[in-house]
């Protein structure tokens, strides 16, 4: 297993930050830049047709583009050398995790560096964004979590023979994924590395699972049970089962959350 970490350009970053400003994006998703940069007017953006947000947006970032390329640069070098003093204690606990050997796994995985304070993944095109303002301790932190989601789906797929297609939000199995990695982040070949964890120190999650209870117990603590007494594809089978039992409820509290932010 391996993440390379690069700068794709402008183009890149301009394109994965679009993908959070259309019209059913809620303000969770499509406000994060303007917590980042100040120059971004969000009344004046909020007034805007989706054609002149695009184009208004595309200017502002190309602009901060400029100025901050070189630094863009710097932090991947930077994240590239401190991804590799703990490349081989990552992959010891990824393959006690996930009862592999995760070595020869997804060694071309990259690490895009972006203007986006989103990161989004892309499992079968094997990328992920890495927000520039990171340190290379908190871009660790962010790439460990995008690595668990690539093994998970790796053993995912293996398991239950589904597809890729199904994996991708809103669907409950990409819901599952996401809140299965503080469980998962918690051995101490990794939390140990991961300056977001515990919650206490942000959360290696979103911050809706960390306040999510459903029937009575904290979601994030039943899984950590679930994680602790199953081998993987048991887990996988549990807390999935569980998901589908909860789903209504799970749901809710995830657009309350998204809509309040």
């Amino acid at each position: 297993m391996n993440v390379t970490y690069q700068n794709p350009g402008y183009a890149h970053s301009i394109g994965s930050i679009l993908l959070f400003q259309t019209e059913e994006q809620t303000p969770f998703w499509s406000d994060a830049i303007l917590h980042f940069y100040p120059e971004i007017d969000g009344t004046a953006l909020a007034a805007r047709t989706p054609a002149e947000r695009k184009t208004y947006l595309e200017g502002a970032f190309a602009e901060i583009y400029e100025r901050t390329a070189a630094e863009m640069n710097r932090k991947a070098a930077d994240y590239n050398a401190h991804f590799a003093k703990y490349k081989s204690q990552i992959e010891d606990a990824l393959s006690d995790a996930f009862e592999l050997d995760a070595r020869p796994l997804f060694n071309d995985l990259t690490g895009n560096v972006t203007l986006n304070p989103i990161c989004p993944r892309f499992l079968q095109e094997r990328y992920f964004d890495v927000f520039y303002m990171n340190s290379e301790r908190g871009a660790l932190g962010l790439s460990m979590h995008e690595v668990i989601h690539y093994f998970w789906f790796h053993v995912w797929n293996r398991h239950f023979g589904d597809s890729y297609d199904e994996y991708e939000t809103p669907s409950l199995k990409w819901i599952l994924s996401e809140m299965v990695v503080e469980a998962m982040m918690s051995d101490p070949r990794l939390s140990a590395v991961n300056p977001y964890f515990p919650k206490e120190n942000g959360g290696c999650v979103y911050p809706y699972f960390q306040d999510m209870i459903v029937d009575g117990t904290p979601v994030l603590a039943r899984m950590a049970g679930l994680y602790q007494h199953n081998g993987i594809t048991g887990f996988m089978e549990a807390a999935y089962a569980y998901c589908v039992k909860h789903e209504q409820a799970i749901r809710r509290h995830i657009a309350e959350a998204e809509k309040t932010f």
